[in-house]
């Protein structure tokens, strides 16, 4: 079996067992094994080969794991303008009532317009609800 194939079994083998671990661990292997199978098919001797596999392995994982890293670190996307608001405790100031049309809350010291999540709940004014939603300039809202 030409010593290429070997490569690209073991770049093959890396790439699964990156795929099934976190940490971008064995991806530079996979990289390292992908340079060796290259140098092997265009006609270098076992130890080029395998040489070039180390060496780039090596600078795979000083160089590129950090800067992988960094990124699959990245912090949750703070949530602003209306999307904030949901999750958030309103207190009822007019009868929510859908079939009517009717509702109003205060969410943060603002006054919204609102609707209950469930259509047969009616709910009274001093209660308080938890925003389930925002659509338009209309708080879905449930008790």
């Amino acid at each position: 079996m030409p010593g290429w194939v070997l490569w690209v079994v073991a770049m093959c083998a890396f790439g699964i067992g990156e795929m099934l671990t976190a940490g971008f661990f064995l991806a530079p292997f996979a990289f390292g094994a992908g340079a060796a199978a290259i140098v092997d098919v265009a006609g270098a001797p076992e130890l080029a080969a395998a040489l070039v596999f180390v060496f780039v392995s090596i600078a795979t994982l000083g160089f590129v794991r950090p800067i992988a890293l960094r990124h699959m670190k990245v912090p949750p996307a703070i949530r602003t303008g209306a999307a904030a608001l949901v999750g958030k405790q309103a207190v009822v100031l007019e009868r929510i009532v859908n079939h009517e049309g009717l509702g109003c809350v205060r969410i943060d010291g603002e006054v919204w317009t609102a609707r209950s999540l469930d259509d047969d709940v009616e709910i009274e004014p001093g209660k308080r609800v938890e925003v389930v939603q925002i659509k338009g300039a209309t708080a879905l809202v449930a008790e």
